[in-house]
């Protein structure tokens, strides 16, 4: 069993192209050989973005703290803190932060079969 805080992470600019003042943590992975689902911690700064992108996986999302602005295929949504957000496989979608407070949120992923990232 693992317990600890999501700060004891290293903390890594997301360098998709597209990606603008967001950061990511690896919370469960590879590091421990998770077989099914990775978990990763976002930072994303005001007036930042994720990528506008694609996957061919789903992502389940909880909003930690803060608000933004989820773009997908279906148009633009609000979120806070306490929302959360289910991405279908190969859906565009991108998180932006338009507020003045950094925004935080979980994101589980299906561990990818060669368990990287």
């Amino acid at each position: 069993m693992k317990v600890q805080s999501i700060a004891s992470h290293e903390s890594n600019p997301v360098n998709m192209e597209g990606a603008n003042g967001a950061k990511m943590r690896m919370l469960i992975g590879p590091g421990e050989k998770a077989p099914n689902f990775h978990m990763r911690h976002f930072e994303v700064e005001p007036g930042g973005h994720t990528p506008h992108h694609q996957h061919d996986y789903e992502h389940e999302i909880v909003i930690l703290k803060g608000a933004g602005v989820a773009q997908s295929e279906q148009g633009e949504r609000q979120f806070s803190a306490g929302d959360i957000i289910y991405v279908p496989a190969n859906e565009m979608h991108q998180f932006r932060n338009p507020g003045n407070e950094p925004l935080e949120f979980i994101c589980l992923i299906p561990a990818p079969e060669d368990c990287s990232v």
